[in-house]
């Protein structure tokens, strides 16, 4: 097929292959969620067949044969309680609406004979996704219905565009964007998504999702790990492993200098390289030279198989990219491996 721009495949995607959708609230109360192609086999994911209320969601009550006691707009508080006329502070965060209704009437019974308590939703906020980077909104966004990765794009007024040789281009770069879930990168190729138009590839998100589009038009590494100040740096021309370590204030005294990791290419597939910076000074190897984007890492103790410290390098990149753009630390987001194992040269 014909490669389209990645702002037109959204647009085009979208009107063909998605439909709206609305969140399961509790039992009797299930609806329809979008699937993509790829998703037949899949079970639906667990935050949709038991959809919990947290902090932020807002509600409706009334108690039956009482419309004098009809309340609107409670909010669940940020310690996950709620209170409905008598029923106390009552805790509703990780409860379905079924099992608050029970736990209110159960309140309410000391007040009322065979209280029937209706709840109904106003707004779901407490489930939220996050995406950063170069989308046109970036931020966290309330998940009250089911979302696609294109859906979650789209709704963030697509990818960011620029002017390149007086032509419009995408400015995010596909081969180092990720989703992370529950503390490991999913296996989703955003290239496959978003340039040959794979519909197995755009999978629903889930709550606490981080959807991240790294920046294509940047032209700088990484230097992680065991140096002195951790952190992005421009690329100039010729610069070399060492160079960008003394940029970096040198190594630490934990530093593992005989083998330097250099992470080159995609984060899917990467090409891994070994560097020895002792031998280089001492002049038994020569310098290695960087190209943009490259990360460089120093472990804190030896290593011998490159891919053992792969996970560990792109782990520390994937942190450091979401902290560039949110200026704050998020927590800890990497527990688990995240890439399948490299070309090592």
């Amino acid at each position: 097929m014909e490669r389209l721009g990645i702002t037109r495949w959204i647009v085009a995607a979208l009107m063909l292959a998605i439909a709206p959708a609305s969140i399961a609230l509790g039992k009797g109360e299930a609806a329809a969620a979008t699937k993509s192609p790829g998703d037949a086999k899949e079970k639906p994911a667990c935050w949709r067949d038991r959809y919990t209320l947290g902090p932020e969601d807002i509600l409706n009550f009334s108690l039956f044969g009482h419309p004098d006691l009809d309340r609107g707009q409670l909010f669940v508080q940020p310690d996950g309680t709620i209170t409905y006329l008598q029923a106390q502070n009552v805790q509703a965060e990780g409860l379905t609406i079924d099992e608050l209704r029970a736990a209110i009437e159960k309140q309410l019974s000391e007040f009322y004979k065979q209280p029937r308590v209706i709840i109904s939703p106003v707004e779901l906020r407490s489930k939220k996704y996050f995406i950063l980077g170069k989308v046109v909104d970036r931020g966290a966004f309330a998940m009250d219905r089911p979302i696609t990765i294109l859906e979650a794009v789209a709704r963030s007024r697509g990818l960011e565009t620029g002017l390149f040789q007086q032509n419009t281009v995408e400015l995010a770069d596909m081969a180092r964007s990720f989703l992370i879930r529950k503390g490991q990168r999913m296996d989703v190729d955003f290239q496959k998504l978003f340039y040959d138009g794979d519909m197995t590839q755009n999978i629903e998100l889930e709550p606490q999702d981080y959807l991240y589009f790294s920046s294509a038009n940047t032209d700088e590494i990484y230097v992680l790990g065991e140096v002195n100040s951790p952190n992005p740096q421009g690329f100039t021309p010729r610069l070399t492993v060492l160079a960008a370590i003394t940029q970096r204030d040198g190594f630490t005294k934990a530093a593992y200098r005989e083998r330097v990791l250099v992470v080159r290419g995609s984060i899917k597939k990467p090409q891994l390289f070994v560097v020895d910076t002792n031998a280089i000074l001492k002049g038994r190897a020569p310098d290695f030279p960087l190209e943009p984007k490259d990360i460089v890492y120093v472990s804190n103790r030896p290593w011998k198989v490159a891919e053992d410290m792969a996970d560990a390098a792109v782990s520390t990149f994937i942190q450091a990219a979401v902290t560039t753009w949110t200026g704050d630390s998020i927590g800890p987001l990497i527990k688990h491996q995240l890439i399948p194992t490299g070309d090592v040269h």
